[in-house]
């Protein structure tokens, strides 16, 4: 047996601290400015955005902030219940249904996400661009002239300014503010909702500028007596042009006391601490380089007390159009995926602000549920404002009837992945139990003693069509149902409410078997998948809810087929979040190459030059054909959670390190990836063999691993004090803050 010294695992403070920073390799870096918005350089803190590029003759930072919106109701919406719409459906008069809640959505510009303002200085004199930089390391932007001239720029991380400097101060150069073109006294374009309307239709006054010698206030009125200020000061001593602006919604904007060097060392310190949760190191440097950009972005975009991730968040649209789809919460798929690699991550403060957002718009979701559904409980609009007010769109998932069983998730894994009983106790089980409260209420036993819907859909199949309703359950309601049911049974079953846990898994019972044939894992009883399309909504058994386990019968047998049989249709249909998705699929499946393959698909033609999802195939059609370019944020950080799925899983009460990777992936490692269960996991394959695997526990817990060695050296327990499970399964009872090692005992 090999004699192993634990170096590595004692050493893993240092190493996070030097490690888990990205290199000079994973940044953004060109040699000249971006000359489109959607190809800028990305600044952000989950209240405040800025995008770096060049319009014209100008260097242009376009400025954004999470909460600003035009909140108003969308009109007619409540006429809809979910009743009326099943007899139409019946009916087949489904036209009455789409004239109320999809019409609506095109003809109407608001509800909506709105821009900010920008910030612009004059390039004349300046010279040629020959650096234009952003360090993901430290969340700062750089331009340099060949002139001499430098600019930098941040959005400070925990406070809500943003900062510039010129050092030196160029000849001329002064900020310039930037109103959006909200009144021009046109009718407006009328694009559809994914080109994005004119900004001008919403019909506002046009906002007031004032101006001082060192500063410029620009206040804009919105909706109903609701009003938002973009604020920007500016110094100029020692040589240099200091400056910060900041965004202010229904209060005069104010910008914090600040100076420059307090500012932006109190920023980094604020990203090294981000960058210290964890780390992977990937042999594959396309993948390596764009995990690291997406978890920059999940750094940008959320904070605890942020609004959840919008289609694009903080960095709304700055082309003269409301953003693509309005910039709205859709929970059909986008904010669930843009919250996947928070938990694996270790990075459950980004995480808990979708948690924070839907909390906060509970009483709004039980307003519609009453009303739409009359019902108890709680669901969520599929689509819908801020507050939490639905906006319609196709009405079959605009109104789906298991949003918030989707959702309900994220409140399991936010106290799976940290055991915080308080957690348990306010927040996760009320939500989840409010979920099963409406789901038992709107599905009723039939004739054969199984619970099933009046009517169902799976996400865009059929797209807004009749044939998109089906009277048979979907696989996709089903697997979500089967959640809610499984999450209420568990959560109440943790805070020993024996009776309500057995209610629940009583009313679990009752739903029928998932439909599965030969293709595998159906859309619907009667309904294969039989063409390519962008939403897995069939496959949730297998990814996200995990309700059906590799290796066992006949789970394997249905992922096996459903997974060949998503192959034969092809990725024709695709948009970028597909391949994230897919890729979470096949990890979950132990198919390590076909997972690297899909992520490769997605960062070689599904983004922008700064790596932002842009929907279609950027590479002329070359694995779909969707080629437009739509920017929005769940395909990149559904990125990162398949890399996290490649790395290790926990998902079936045990955790497993490199459960997927790749035949020729000979060195891999990662740092501090997070499992169900509150453990933080390290490990190391070398040469294509695991060599270490550290854990530390953050709550008292029985830690179940399955280890990727025959043999082993332990640290810091007794071999006495474990047991082996079937499977090769450790089981190891820890105490909070405990650390234990193993290694490879190579026989």
């Amino acid at each position: 047996m090999k004699t192993w010294v634990f170096a590595g695992i004692c050493a893993l403070a240092l190493s996070l601290v030097l490690g888990g920073q990205p290199r000079p390799e994973h940044h953004l870096q060109f040699n000249s400015l971006p000359a489109r918005w959607d190809e800028a350089l990305p600044l952000g803190n989950g209240w405040l955005g800025a995008l770096v590029w060049q319009k014209g003759s100008s260097l242009r930072l376009s400025l954004d902030r999470a909460d600003l919106w035009d909140d108003r109701p969308m009109p007619d919406i409540d006429q809809l219940t979910y009743s009326w719409v099943a007899k139409q459906v019946a009916n087949r008069s489904y036209s009455q249904v789409q004239e109320i809640g999809d019409a609506p959505y095109e003809r109407h510009p608001a509800p909506t996400k709105l821009p900010g303002a920008a910030l612009e200085f004059a390039l004349e004199g300046l010279g040629t661009v020959t650096e234009a930089r952003l360090d993901i390391g430290t969340g700062v932007a750089t331009v340099a002239f060949s002139g001499g001239a430098r600019f930098a720029s941040f959005v400070h991380a925990s406070r809500q300014a943003g900062y510039f400097q010129w050092p030196p101060l160029p000849q001329g150069v002064t900020p310039a503010l930037i109103p959006p073109n909200y009144h021009t006294g046109a009718a407006g374009k009328t694009g559809n909702s994914v080109e994005g309307q004119g900004l001008e239709r919403l019909g506002y006054a046009q906002g007031a500028v004032e101006r001082t010698a060192k500063s410029i206030r620009y206040t804009q009125p919105t909706w109903n007596g609701t009003s938002y200020q973009a604020l920007v000061e500016w110094t100029e001593a020692d040589g240099r042009l200091t400056g910060a602006w900041t965004i202010a919604n229904n209060r005069k904007a104010a910008v914090p006391g600040w100076n420059w060097d307090g500012a932006l060392a109190e920023h980094k310190a604020w990203w090294v601490r981000f960058w210290a949760q964890s780390s992977v190191a990937l042999p594959d440097p396309l993948l390596e380089r764009q995990y690291y950009l997406e978890l920059y972005k999940l750094g940008s975009i959320a904070r605890t007390n942020t609004p959840a991730i919008t289609l694009q968040a903080i960095w709304t649209a700055d082309n003269g159009n409301l953003p693509p789809w309005k910039g709205d919460f859709h929970h059909d798929l986008n904010t669930q995926l843009s919250y996947w690699p928070a938990y694996s991550g270790n990075r459950l403060a980004e995480a808990h602000s979708f948690i924070h957002w839907m909390w906060d718009c509970r009483e709004e979701f039980r307003r519609f549920t009453e009303w739409y559904f009359q019902s108890p409980g709680i669901n969520v609009p599929g689509v819908s404002t801020i507050s939490g007010k639905p906006m319609g769109g196709w009405i079959q998932y605009a109104m789906s009837p298991t949003a918030s069983a989707w959702l309900a998730q994220h409140f399991y894994w936010q106290w799976k992945y940290s055991m915080d009983r308080s957690f348990l106790r306010r927040r996760a089980y009320p939500w989840i139990r409010e979920t099963a409260v409406y789901l038992e209420a709107i599905t009723q036993p039939g004739p054969d003693g199984k619970r099933r819907l009046p009517i169902s859909s799976s996400p865009e199949y059929h797209n807004n069509s009749l044939e998109a309703w089906f009277t048979n359950t979907t696989n996709y309601d089903l697997s979500l149902m089967k959640f809610a049911f499984r999450a209420a049974e568990e959560t109440a079953a943790a805070l020993e409410k024996k009776e309500e846990a057995l209610h629940w898994k009583t009313i679990g019972a009752q739903l029928p078997d998932y439909d599965a044939n030969a293709t595998g894992l159906t859309v619907a009883p009667g309904q294969d998948l039989d063409e390519s399309h962008r939403h897995h909504a069939h496959l949730m058994a297998i990814h996200p809810l995990v309700l059906l386990n590799p290796g066992k019968e006949p789970d394997q047998t249905w992922i096996d087929n459903s997974l060949a049989h998503l192959d034969k249709m092809g990725t024709r249909q695709w948009t970028g979040y597909s391949f994230s998705w897919s890729a979470c699929l096949y990890a979950r499946a132990g198919m390590g190459d076909a997972a690297a393959a899909d992520l490769k698909k997605f960062a070689s033609n599904f983004v922008s030059k700064n790596s932002f999802h842009l929907n279609g195939d950027q590479q002329g059609g070359q694995y779909s054909s969707l080629t437009y370019r739509p920017f929005t944020l769940e395909g990149n950080l559904a990125f990162a959670q398949g890399i996290h799925e490649m790395l290790i899983q926990s998902h079936e009460g045990y955790v497993e390190v490199f459960p997927a990777i790749p035949g020729d992936w000979r060195q891999v490692s990662f740092q501090q990836l997070r499992a169900e269960g509150a453990f933080l996991v390290s490990a190391t394959k070398e040469n294509g063999v695991p060599t270490e695997v550290a854990i530390r526990a953050e709550q008292d817990g029985l830690l179940r691993i399955k280890l990727p060695f025959r043999t082993w050296v332990e640290r810091g327990f007794s071999r006495e004090s474990a047991r082996t499970a079937p499977g090769n399964i450790l089981e190891i009872q820890l105490k909070k803050g405990q650390e234990i090692g193993f290694a490879n005992g190579y026989e």
